[in-house]
C-alpha cells in the first residue's frame, strides 16, 4: 500500500482516504477520491476482530464482498450504490456512493424526534428498498438508524449492506453468530439466529419507532436486558396514533407470520402521510429543528392505554384483511371479532380493563355488571382502545374496519408479558369486542347520558368453557 502524507492513504492506487466518517463493529467508513475519475467516494475498510481466524474470517470476508454484488443486483435510488471491492495488503476496501447528510441517529441526536410526516415518508422510501431487496432474495439483515442516511432533500439511503445473506448463494453456510444491532434484531433472529425479509421488516418496525418517538424501543443498560426486552416487551408509542402507530407495531409483532407484510405496511404508511396536510415527499427536509422538551416525552408514557391504542387504525396485520390468508394468525387463541349494542352479538357491554364477569361468551348474553376476579368468573377484560382517531368525526366506518385495528390491538397485547399464563396458547381464547352501527350511531339523551360507543374491547376467557379462578393479567411486583 502506497502512503502519501499522514493523512492520507492510497488504496489500490487509486483511491485516496481524506477523513473518516464513523466506524462501527466491522469497519471504518472514510470520506476518499477516485484518483483515476477524479470524483468523491466513501471507501469501507474492513476491520474484523484479530482473534477471528480460519474458516469463520474467511466467510465475514465473503460477506463484505458479496456486499458489492448485492448491490450491483439492485436498482433503488434509496440504496446507498457500491462502485467496487478491492483488495490492499490483507484488507478489503468496498467503494461506495458517498451521500452527504447525517444518518438517522444523527439527525434524531440534533433534532429530537421526527414528525409523523416525515417519517412515514422516511418509513415508504426505506420500505421500498427493502421489496426490492427482498425480491431479488437479499436479507440486509442490519437495519437500524445508523445504517439510514438522511439527505437535505428529503430522500433517504440505506447503507450497509456488508452482513446481508443473498439466499441463493449456497456456498455459505451460518457461522452460529448473530450479527446486528441488538436492539434492532427480531426476536426469531435472537431465538434462533435464523435472518429473513420479515426479520428486516421488524428491524424497520424498531428503526421507524425510534424516528418518532426519539429513543430505541428496546435500548437498555446492558446487551443482556436489551435482548430481553426485544423478546418479552411491548414498546409504548406516544407520539403518534393512526396508520403510522399500526404500521410501527404491526411490524414489531413478536410472530413473524402475524407481523405486516410489505404491502400492508406500505398500505398504512401511504394512509399515515395522507392523514397529513401538505407534501409528505420532503416532509424530512422541512421537519423543525428544535429539541422537544423532555417533560413532554414522559408525560405522553401513561398507561398501557396509550401503549397500543396508538396502533389503532387499520391494523389488519393479524387477520388478513389485506389480502392476505386468514390463517395468518399463527396463535390458536384469536377469535372471530363480535360487534356490541343493539341488534350486535352483545346487546348490552358496560365492562373496563381489568373487569371480570360471569356468563360465558355466547351470542345474546349482556354483561352489565362487574365481579371480583379472584373469585371464578367467565371473561375478562384486558385491555381497551380506540380504534380510530380519537378526533375522528365521520360515519360508522364499518365493522370490519373497526375488526382489523381491534384484533391488532388484541393480539399483540395477549402475546405479550401482559397475559401472565405460560401456557395461553392452548388454554384460554380472546376476542375483540367493537362498537355496532347502533352504538357507534348512539345520541344521548337525559334518560341515557351516554354518546356514541367508540372503544374496543380485549376479552379473555377459558378455552374448554371452564371458569378462570384467577385474573390473567400479570401481577406487578
Amino acid at each position: 500500500m502506497a502512503t502519501t502524507p499522514d493523512t492520507q492513504r492510497l488504496v489500490a492506487g487509486r483511491y485516496a482516504l481524506l477523513a473518516e466518517l464513523g466506524r462501527g463493529g466491522m469497519g471504518v467508513v472514510w470520506r476518499a477520491e477516485d484518483r483515476v475519475i477524479g470524483r468523491p467516494v466513501a471507501v469501507k475498510e474492513l476491520r474484523l476482530p484479530d482473534d477471528l481466524h480460519g474458516e469463520r474470517r474467511d466467510i465475514l470476508e465473503e460477506r463484505v464482498l458479496r456486499e458489492a454484488r448485492s448491490a450491483g443486483r439492485l436498482s433503488d435510488p434509496t440504496v446507498v450504490t457500491v462502485f467496487d471491492v478491492v483488495s490492499d495488503n490483507g484488507r478489503l476496501f468496498l467503494v461506495m456512493e458517498l451521500v452527504e447528510g447525517p444518518t438517522l441517529t444523527q439527525w434524531v441526536a440534533a433534532n429530537g424526534p421526527m414528525p409523523p410526516a416525515a417519517v412515514a415518508a422516511l418509513g415508504k422510501q426505506v420500505l421500498s428498498a427493502l421489496e426490492n431487496a427482498h425480491s431479488a432474495g437479499i436479507v440486509h439483515r442490519d437495519v437500524k438508524p445508523s445504517n439510514i442516511m438522511v439527505l437535505p432533500s428529503g430522500r433517504a439511503k440505506l447503507a450497509d449492506f456488508g452482513i446481508a445473506r443473498i439466499d441463493d448463494d449456497p456456498r455459505l453456510t451460518n457461522t452460529g453468530a448473530v450479527i446486528g444491532s441488538p436492539g434492532y434484531l427480531a426476536p426469531e433472529r435472537i431465538q434462533h439466529a435464523v435472518a429473513t425479509p420479515a426479520t428486516d421488516l421488524w428491524a424497520l418496525g424498531a428503526t421507524l419507532f425510534f424516528a418518532v418517538e426519539g429513543y430505541a424501543a428496546f435500548e437498555r443498560a446492558n446487551t443482556a436486558a436489551t435482548l430481553y426486552a426485544v423478546t418479552n416487551e411491548v414498546p409504548y408509542l406516544s407520539r403518534c396514533q393512526g396508520p403510522l402507530a399500526s404500521a410501527i407495531m404491526g411490524l414489531l409483532i413478536t410472530s413473524p407470520e402475524a407481523r405486516l407484510s410489505h404491502q400492508q405496511a406500505m398500505h398504512l404508511l401511504e394512509l399515515a402521510g395522507n392523514q397529513t396536510p401538505g407534501n409528505t415527499t420532503t416532509a424530512l427536509a422541512t421537519a423543525p429543528l428544535t429539541k422537544p422538551k423532555r417533560g413532554k416525552q414522559i408525560a405522553a408514557l401513561i398507561g398501557a392505554a396509550v401503549v397500543l391504542a396508538a396502533a389503532a387504525f387499520g391494523g389488519g396485520w393479524l387477520t388478513g384483511r389485506f389480502n392476505e390468508p386468514d390463517t395468518a394468525v399463527a396463535s390458536p387463541a384469536i377469535q372471530t371479532t363480535w360487534s356490541y349494542g343493539p341488534g350486535a352479538e352483545i346487546p348490552q357491554f358496560k365492562l373496563y380493563t381489568g373487569s371480570c364477569a360471569g356468563g360465558a361468551m355466547v351470542a345474546g348474553h349482556a354483561y352489565t355488571a362487574s365481579m371480583s376476579c379472584d373469585e371464578p368468573h367467565d371473561v375478562q377484560v384486558y385491555g381497551t382502545t380506540t380504534p380510530l382517531d380519537t378526533n375522528y368525526k365521520g360515519d360508522y366506518p364499518g365493522e370490519d374496519v373497526l375488526a382489523r385495528s381491534a384484533e391488532g390491538y388484541c393480539a399483540l397485547l395477549f402475546e405479550s408479558n401482559k397475559i401472565a399464563p405460560k401456557d395461553k396458547d392452548t388454554t384460554l381464547r380472546f376476542r375483540a369486542l367493537v362498537p355496532g352501527e347502533q352504538a357507534w350511531n348512539h345520541v344521548k339523551t337525559e334518560d341515557e347520558p351516554d354518546g356514541g360507543a367508540r372503544d374496543a374491547f380485549c376479552l379473555v376467557y377459558s378455552a374448554n368453557g371452564s371458569q378462570l379462578k384467577d385474573t390473567v393479567i400479570a401481577k406487578t411486583s
